[in-house]
């Protein structure tokens, strides 16, 4: 080994789906090298890490006027009319998951 550039070692365990995983990703760069490979995305890689919590909290709203139009129906079904203030509750949530919607492309820009 006295001639080699790299002298250290560094060894890890995948299982034969990550490794059949590391083998797809490697036809995608024309390289048969594992690990010229993997050195290149260790050292150059990069991991995205994605912040959830405004999806989070528009499905908490969109679920909420499910719920809100479930009870409107029953309501509906039952008295034979639409009342004003369920109409302006489901606005206020549409208008809710419109902003958070509009909050969540500004950050993806």
């Amino acid at each position: 080994m006295s001639g080699r550039k790299r002298t250290v070692q560094i060894k890890f365990y995948v299982t034969e789906e990550e490794r059949d995983l590391i083998t797809e990703k490697m036809k995608l760069i024309p390289t048969r090298n594992m690990a010229a490979y993997l050195r290149k995305i260790a050292i150059d890689g990069y991991i995205i890490q994605v912040d959830h919590a405004d999806i989070k909290a528009m499905t908490a709203e969109i679920q909420k006027i499910g719920v809100n139009i479930n009870q409107i129906a029953k309501r509906v079904n039952a008295t034979g009319s639409v009342y004003q203030e369920d109409m302006e509750e489901i606005k206020g949530v549409l208008a809710e998951i419109w902003r958070l919607q509009r909050l969540s492309l500004l950050k993806a820009r």
